[in-house]
Protein backbone atom coordinates (compact mmCIF):
# COMPACT_ATOMS: atom_id res chain seq x y z
CA UNK A 1 0.00 0.00 0.00
CA UNK A 2 1.26 3.19 -0.79
CA UNK A 3 1.31 5.96 1.85
CA UNK A 4 -0.45 9.29 -0.74
CA UNK A 5 -4.09 10.08 -0.62
CA UNK A 6 -6.66 7.16 -0.21
CA UNK A 7 -10.43 6.82 -0.18
CA UNK A 8 -12.40 4.07 0.58
CA UNK A 9 -16.28 3.41 1.44
CA UNK A 10 -17.42 3.97 5.29
CA UNK A 11 -20.96 3.08 5.37
CA UNK A 12 -22.38 4.97 1.72
CA UNK A 13 -19.92 7.91 1.86
CA UNK A 14 -15.89 8.34 1.47
CA UNK A 15 -13.12 8.45 3.83
CA UNK A 16 -9.87 9.89 2.89
CA UNK A 17 -6.28 9.31 5.03
CA UNK A 18 -4.48 12.82 3.80
CA UNK A 19 -1.22 14.37 5.29
CA UNK A 20 -2.26 16.52 7.97
CA UNK A 21 -1.68 20.36 8.04
CA UNK A 22 -1.41 23.34 10.02
CA UNK A 23 -4.80 23.82 9.97
CA UNK A 24 -6.22 20.74 11.01
CA UNK A 25 -4.17 21.48 14.68
CA UNK A 26 -7.28 22.61 16.15
CA UNK A 27 -9.62 19.54 15.48
CA UNK A 28 -6.73 17.39 16.39
CA UNK A 29 -6.65 19.31 19.84
CA UNK A 30 -10.41 18.75 19.93
CA UNK A 31 -10.02 14.72 19.10
CA UNK A 32 -7.04 14.39 21.47
CA UNK A 33 -9.47 16.41 24.81
CA UNK A 34 -12.24 13.86 23.98
CA UNK A 35 -9.78 10.83 24.54
CA UNK A 36 -8.84 12.68 27.61
CA UNK A 37 -12.37 13.09 28.58
CA UNK A 38 -12.93 9.64 27.71
CA UNK A 39 -10.26 8.16 29.88
CA UNK A 40 -8.02 7.16 26.81
CA UNK A 41 -4.60 9.22 27.88
CA UNK A 42 -2.77 10.02 30.31
CA UNK A 43 -3.22 12.63 32.63
CA UNK A 44 0.40 14.07 32.11
CA UNK A 45 0.07 13.91 28.56
CA UNK A 46 -0.75 17.45 27.62
CA UNK A 47 -0.63 16.96 23.62
CA UNK A 48 2.27 19.27 23.02
CA UNK A 49 3.20 17.48 20.25
CA UNK A 50 -0.08 18.29 18.38
CA UNK A 51 0.71 22.09 18.96
CA UNK A 52 3.97 21.80 17.47
CA UNK A 53 2.69 19.31 14.20
CA UNK A 54 5.05 20.98 11.94
CA UNK A 55 8.40 20.42 14.07
CA UNK A 56 7.09 17.07 15.83
CA UNK A 57 5.86 15.55 12.24
CA UNK A 58 7.16 17.08 9.33
CA UNK A 59 10.53 18.94 9.91
CA UNK A 60 11.96 14.79 9.55
CA UNK A 61 11.24 13.25 6.44
CA UNK A 62 11.11 10.23 8.64
CA UNK A 63 8.22 11.30 10.46
CA UNK A 64 4.61 11.79 9.34
CA UNK A 65 0.88 12.29 10.73
CA UNK A 66 -2.27 11.45 9.07
CA UNK A 67 -5.63 12.24 9.30
CA UNK A 68 -8.71 9.93 8.37
CA UNK A 69 -11.40 12.62 6.91
CA UNK A 70 -15.38 11.38 6.04
CA UNK A 71 -17.70 13.91 4.65
CA UNK A 72 -15.31 16.91 5.14
CA UNK A 73 -14.93 15.92 8.62
CA UNK A 74 -12.00 14.79 10.48
CA UNK A 75 -12.50 11.59 12.19
CA UNK A 76 -9.57 10.20 13.07
CA UNK A 77 -5.87 10.80 13.51
CA UNK A 78 -2.31 8.81 13.36
CA UNK A 79 1.14 9.81 13.44
CA UNK A 80 4.51 8.07 13.31
CA UNK A 81 8.06 10.09 14.91
CA UNK A 82 11.38 8.01 14.22
CA UNK A 83 13.01 7.50 17.66
CA UNK A 84 16.38 6.01 16.25
CA UNK A 85 17.79 5.27 12.85
CA UNK A 86 15.79 1.80 12.30
CA UNK A 87 12.93 2.20 14.53
CA UNK A 88 10.18 4.56 14.80
CA UNK A 89 7.01 4.68 17.42
CA UNK A 90 2.99 5.13 16.22
CA UNK A 91 1.18 7.40 18.06
CA UNK A 92 -2.00 9.25 18.74
CA UNK A 93 -4.20 6.56 16.73
CA UNK A 94 -7.39 8.11 17.70
CA UNK A 95 -11.29 7.83 15.91
CA UNK A 96 -13.61 9.82 16.85
CA UNK A 97 -16.55 7.94 18.96
CA UNK A 98 -19.06 8.17 16.11
CA UNK A 99 -16.74 6.74 13.71
CA UNK A 100 -15.55 4.04 15.63
CA UNK A 101 -15.67 -0.20 14.52
CA UNK A 102 -16.16 1.18 10.54
CA UNK A 103 -12.34 0.12 9.32
CA UNK A 104 -11.22 3.62 10.01
CA UNK A 105 -8.16 2.76 12.68
CA UNK A 106 -7.42 -0.47 10.61
CA UNK A 107 -7.38 2.11 7.54
CA UNK A 108 -5.10 4.71 9.41
CA UNK A 109 -2.91 1.88 11.05
CA UNK A 110 -1.90 0.22 7.64
CA UNK A 111 -1.06 3.88 6.33
CA UNK A 112 0.80 4.22 9.50
CA UNK A 113 2.82 0.74 9.14
CA UNK A 114 3.14 1.08 4.95
CA UNK A 115 5.11 4.44 5.61
CA UNK A 116 7.46 2.62 8.25
CA UNK A 117 7.87 0.10 5.89
CA UNK A 118 8.55 2.71 2.84
CA UNK A 119 10.93 4.29 5.09
CA UNK A 120 13.13 0.82 5.70
CA UNK A 121 12.41 0.84 9.74
CA UNK A 122 12.93 -2.35 11.25
CA UNK A 123 10.99 -1.96 13.94
CA UNK A 124 7.75 -0.10 15.12
CA UNK A 125 6.51 0.07 18.47
CA UNK A 126 3.31 1.89 20.75
CA UNK A 127 1.90 1.36 24.09
CA UNK A 128 -1.23 1.92 24.91
CA UNK A 129 -3.42 2.08 28.46
CA UNK A 130 -4.62 -1.92 29.34
CA UNK A 131 -8.21 -0.84 29.56
CA UNK A 132 -7.94 0.16 25.47
CA UNK A 133 -9.14 -3.53 24.80
CA UNK A 134 -10.59 -2.59 21.25
CA UNK A 135 -7.27 -1.51 20.35
CA UNK A 136 -5.50 -4.00 21.80
CA UNK A 137 -7.47 -6.02 19.53
CA UNK A 138 -6.15 -3.87 16.39
CA UNK A 139 -2.58 -3.86 17.55
CA UNK A 140 -2.53 -8.11 17.29
CA UNK A 141 -4.59 -7.81 14.12
CA UNK A 142 -1.36 -6.46 12.67
CA UNK A 143 1.34 -8.46 14.09
CA UNK A 144 1.89 -6.21 17.33
CA UNK A 145 4.07 -8.73 19.98
CA UNK A 146 3.28 -7.78 23.40
CA UNK A 147 6.57 -6.45 24.74
CA UNK A 148 5.97 -5.38 28.43
CA UNK A 149 3.34 -4.45 30.91
CA UNK A 150 4.32 -1.16 32.95
CA UNK A 151 2.70 1.20 35.38
CA UNK A 152 2.90 4.90 34.86
CA UNK A 153 0.82 6.86 37.55
CA UNK A 154 -1.06 3.99 38.73
CA UNK A 155 -2.44 2.77 35.60
CA UNK A 156 -1.01 0.06 33.61
CA UNK A 157 0.54 0.15 30.05
CA UNK A 158 1.11 -2.39 27.33
CA UNK A 159 4.45 -1.55 25.43
CA UNK A 160 3.87 -3.19 22.08
CA UNK A 161 6.73 -3.53 19.11
CA UNK A 162 6.63 -4.85 15.58
CA UNK A 163 9.47 -6.05 13.72
CA UNK A 164 9.00 -5.05 10.30
CA UNK A 165 12.86 -7.22 8.99
CA UNK A 166 10.91 -10.30 9.92
CA UNK A 167 7.32 -9.26 9.10
CA UNK A 168 6.30 -11.86 5.90
CA UNK A 169 2.74 -9.78 4.96
CA UNK A 170 2.81 -7.68 2.23
CA UNK A 171 4.60 -4.61 1.74
CA UNK A 172 2.65 -2.14 -0.61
Amino acid sequence: MSVGNQNSPVGSQETLIRYATDGDVSVLLELFEKSRLEGQIRENDTGADLDHLVAGYFESKDSGFWVAEHDAIIVGMIGVQRIDDNAAEIRRLRVRKGFRRRGIGTRLMEHAISFCRDKQFLKVVLDVRIERSPAIELFGAFGFLHGRERDLDGRKLLDFYLDLYTDTSESQ
